[in-house]
């Protein structure tokens, strides 16, 4: 039996079908048509059993060289074709080098504004000599009131006012925190003079309004020595203020007011051509000297010891800061609002380098 004709007709057309393939698809599906399970090729293998004995040695030696010709011949083509893939690839997803980095994830983020201001008042009083104090945000009704000077009777203490835990069977009871003073009492009482600590936080008070909300931030600071008087409670708020609003005056007032932990006690007021308002007066934080009676709760001397404190709303200095009109936003977990008045995660405040650069 004759079968070399055959076997190279067959040779030519699938060698031909091969080189045609315009495409790895294509050319897989000559390989399927040719040497797979139905192939043509395969099918060869086949008609063995009805050739004469003597021939189907050489013509099962035949069939296997096509085979692996035509295998060498796919590889072949499907290397071309797939370096012809890859440079058409190339070509079309060039990109452009000198393009700016297209911004990731951190430079997204922002930093909340009450945030950005909590680190540039740390900046601040970090410079002038004072460490940052920290205590829990439920305390005892003696640090919060009792150990302050706060009298029994005092508005402060009634529950309309005040965020109070249920009562302990000895009639105690804890509650919320209503401003960071607690912190000045626990330093004095297990720190000995000289003290110099400012003390951040959330504090809690029964009150929701544009300017004020239930939660809010506070910073008080606290100085302790034996020689410690208003000239430098001025000196450190004045500093303060400059700093913070990054001018270089700033015209401050000071105004009696009452405070039951401070004697004398004072409200503070800036010119408010600090922000670009000249002609206003701000009020922007509390002061005064620290009560005798505060001291002497604490375990100081108070014939020994004397000192200044003070006090001021983290978000409404914020306000104040960067023009933020309603306070109530600052908790509305609002991503379109922290994204406009956020700040970006490397805007660090220094002294150096401008706290809102």
């Amino acid at each position: 039996m004759s079968s070399g004709p055959d076997l190279s007709r067959l040779e030519m057309d699938v060698l031909r079908e091969i080189a045609d393939a315009g495409d790895l698809a294509a050319l897989d599906a000559v390989r399927v048509a040719a040497i797979g399970k139905k192939g043509r090729i395969s099918e060869l293998m086949g008609q063995l059993g009805t050739l004469p004995a003597e021939d189907r040695k050489a013509f099962g030696a035949s069939v296997n060289a096509l085979k692996t010709k035509v295998s060498d011949a796919l590889d072949a083509r499907k290397a071309t074709l797939e370096m012809a893939a890859l440079s058409a690839r190339l070509a079309a997803e060039r990109a452009d080098v000198t393009l700016p980095v297209r911004a990731g994830a951190e430079m997204l983020g922002r930093i909340h504004p009450v945030s950005q201001v909590l680190d540039e008042c740390i900046e601040i009083f970090a410079d002038l000599g004072f460490e940052v104090a920290e205590g829990p945000d439920i305390e005892t009704d003696d640090l919060n009131f009792t150990k302050l000077n706060i009298p029994a009777e005092h508005p402060a203490r009634q529950e309309h006012d005040t965020f109070y835990f249920n009562p302990k069977p000895d009639g105690s009871r804890l509650l919320l925190r209503t401003h960071t003073s607690p912190v000045q009492i626990r330093t004095m009482q297990t720190k000995k003079p000289p003290i110099r600590i400012i003390a951040p936080g959330r504090v809690y008070r029964c009150d929701s309004d544009q300017t004020h909300t239930p939660m809010f931030h506070q910073i008080e600071g606290l100085v302790i020595d034996e020689k410690t008087h208003m000239g430098h409670l001025k000196w450190v708020l004045e500093e303060f203020a400059k700093a913070f609003f990054e001018v270089d005056n700033v015209t401050m007032r000071f105004r009696a007011s009452h405070f039951p932990f401070t004697e004398p006690s004072m409200e503070v007021d800036i010119d408010a051509s600090a922000i670009g308002k000249p002609g206003q007066w701000l009020e922007i934080l509390g002061c005064g000297m620290v009560h005798p009676n505060v001291l002497a709760n604490c375990g100081l001397d108070p014939e020994k010891y004397q000192g200044f404190a003070f006090g001021m709303g983290l978000d409404r200095i914020t306000m104040l800061k960067y023009g933020l009109p309603d306070l109530r936003a600052f908790f509305s977990a609002d991503l379109r609002w922290l994204r406009h008045y956020g700040f970006s995660l490397l805007d660090q405040p220094t002294l150096g380098g401008g706290l809102s650069s």
